[in-house]
C-alpha cells in the first residue's frame, strides 16, 4: 500500500510539474538541464559564480551596453516584471552577460544596469572567456562595422534564459514579450 501511495504521489507531482511547465509562456527545456556554470568578474566588483545563486530564480540576458534597441527594451521589461512580482522579486536575480567585453567593463556595466534596476548583476571578462560562455548557451554574435565610423554594433541572439532554484535551465523566452509574460513565468518558477 505504501508503494502504491508513493507511486501515486510521484505521478501527481510529475503531472503538476508538467502542467506548470505547459502554463509557461516561454519555450520549455524538456527535460530541464543544468545551466552551464559562469564564473567571471561581475559589476558588483566581486567574482561571480552562477552556482552561488542556487535558491533563487535567475534570468540570464545576453547583450551589450551600446545596443540601441533590443537590450534596453529587455532590461526595462525585466525591471517591470520584478516590480509586478512585488516582494517575491527578492528571490529573482537578473544577470546580464555582455557580448561586448571590449567595451563593457564591470564598472561600466554597473553604471548602465543601475538605470534599470540596481539589483541587476552584469558579467564581463576577456573576449575568450565571454566566447566560452556564449558557446555554452548557444548565443551567436556578429560584428557590424558602421561605415565611415570607427564604431560597431553587434547583432546577437536575444533570449531570456530562466533558471530555477536548483540551477536547472527551465525556459527560454524570445525578445519582445511583455513584462507581464516574464512576471507570469517567474511566478510559476518561484513556486517550485
Amino acid at each position: 500500500m505504501k508503494t502504491f501511495l508513493l507511486s501515486l504521489l510521484l505521478c501527481c507531482g510529475l503531472s503538476l510539474s508538467q502542467t506548470q511547465a505547459q502554463n509557461l509562456k516561454s519555450g520549455v527545456f524538456e527535460p530541464p538541464r543544468a545551466a552551464p556554470e559562469i564564473a567571471l568578474p561581475a559589476s558588483t566588483g566581486k567574482p561571480f559564480k552562477l552556482s552561488s545563486l542556487r535558491g533563487k530564480v535567475v534570468v540570464l540576458e545576453f547583450g551589450y551596453t551600446h545596443c540601441p534597441y533590443v537590450c534596453p527594451v529587455s532590461l526595462a521589461s525585466l525591471a517591470q516584471a520584478r516590480t509586478q512580482l512585488g516582494a517575491a522579486a527578492a528571490d529573482v536575480q537578473v544577470v546580464f552577460v555582455t557580448v561586448d567585453p571590449e567595451r563593457d567593463t564591470a564598472s561600466h556595466l554597473r553604471t548602465y544596469l543601475a538605470k534599470f534596476d540596481p539589483s541587476f548583476i552584469g558579467i564581463s571578462g576577456t573576449p575568450e572567456q565571454i566566447q566560452d560562455v556564449l558557446r555554452d548557451y548557444g548565443i551567436s554574435v556578429t560584428k557590424q562595422v558602421i561605415e565611415g565610423k570607427a564604431d560597431y554594433q553587434l547583432g546577437h541572439s536575444s533570449y531570456l534564459y530562466f533558471i530555477d532554484r536548483r540551477g536547472m535551465l527551465r525556459a527560454l523566452m524570445p525578445f519582445g514579450r511583455p513584462a507581464a509574460d516574464i512576471a507570469h513565468d517567474l511566478a510559476i518558477l518561484l513556486k517550485k
